[in-house]
């Protein structure tokens, strides 16, 4: 158990309990903080208060943070191809068919069950001993994933996200014969109406969503992009490709299947990230080699990729 206490100023006076909280502190996310109010574990003079009270001047607030319970997650000694690691956060390229968090049909074999067994290190993060994975990729979809260690690691990256101030690059295999040198995709994406496992462009009170990308190579059948996804929507790229008729090769969902252009799975990595480190603020950047079945692909369509 922790156990920390904050002194109102004048400045904070007549603020609410958990908005002052949150600007206090770096460790705990204001959703975490929520909880800890609710739970009573957060006390105001003494006395506990909601989570919307009014503070004043001279409130001495005392918060008691329990210690972090075990994730109820079998770890397993899961290869990983680490990129970089400290204590606070830890970057990895990902291969495609790994499932990120269990579910069902997925409860073992995941990067969570991997990660579980690699970090001895962890903090908690939302009361829990577990990794903070600040993005997913789909299980087809191969690269980098970033990892927080730390509450307050998970919060400065998941804030980085949530303000489009880290730079994402994916490399893609597509169908057709791409005519622009490069180009931006903008359409709102939402959840398809009669698929529900699927997204889709044209969905009622989908949100906005925009992809840059850039030609890398082309044929008449297929061509090689980078893409740049602005923003963070689930399949964005995927469907984003499908809107402009040139689906991802090997995508199943979104019309990537092809007779003579094939490959075992999506042809989408997750090729470099750049970010800034959650504690000291420096500038980090993170690549991914091209995987070895879109090298294959490639090579024996007559593109040899750097």
């Amino acid at each position: 158990m922790e156990q920390y206490e904050f002194k109102v100023d004048s400045i904070s006076s007549r603020e609410r309990l958990d908005v002052f909280l949150s600007a206090q502190q770096a460790e705990i996310s204001r959703s975490r903080l929520k909880k800890l109010i609710i739970e009573g574990r957060v006390t105001v003079n003494g006395v506990v208060r909601p989570v919307g009270y009014k503070i004043s001047e001279g409130d001495l607030i005392t918060v008691q943070v329990p210690t972090p319970v075990p994730l109820d997650t079998v770890a397993e000694p899961i290869p990983l191809n680490i990129v970089f690691e400290d204590e606070y956060l830890l970057a990895l390229d990902k291969p495609a068919g790994i499932v990120v968090h269990p579910a069902p049909g997925h409860y073992t074999g995941t990067l969570v069950n991997a990660l579980l067994h690699h970090c001895k290190d962890l903090s908690g993060i939302g009361g829990v001993e577990r990794p903070g994975i600040v993005h997913r990729l789909d299980k087809d979809t191969s690269g980098l994933v970033m990892v927080a260690k730390t509450e307050s690691a998970h919060k400065n990256l998941s804030a980085q996200f949530k303000k489009r101030e880290i730079r994402k690059e994916y490399l893609a295999i597509v169908k057709g014969n791409v005519k622009k040198d490069e180009g931006s995709i903008h359409a709102a994406i939402g959840r398809h109406k009669v698929h529900r496992k699927k997204m889709d462009t044209r969905a009622l009170n989908g949100r906005e969503a925009s992809t840059e990308y850039q030609v890398v190579y082309r044929c008449q059948k297929w061509s090689y992009l980078k893409l740049w996804p602005k923003t963070g929507r689930t399949h964005q790229i995927r469907v984003h490709l499908a809107s402009i008729h040139h689906p991802v090769i090997g995508d199943q969902h979104y019309g990537g299947k092809s007779v003579d252009l094939k490959i075992p799975r999506q042809a989408l990595h997750a090729h470099r990230l750049e970010l800034k480190h959650p504690i000291t603020g420096l500038g980090l950047s993170f690549h991914a080699p091209l995987p070895q079945d879109m090298r294959v692909f490639l090579q024996s369509h007559g593109y040899d990729p750097p």
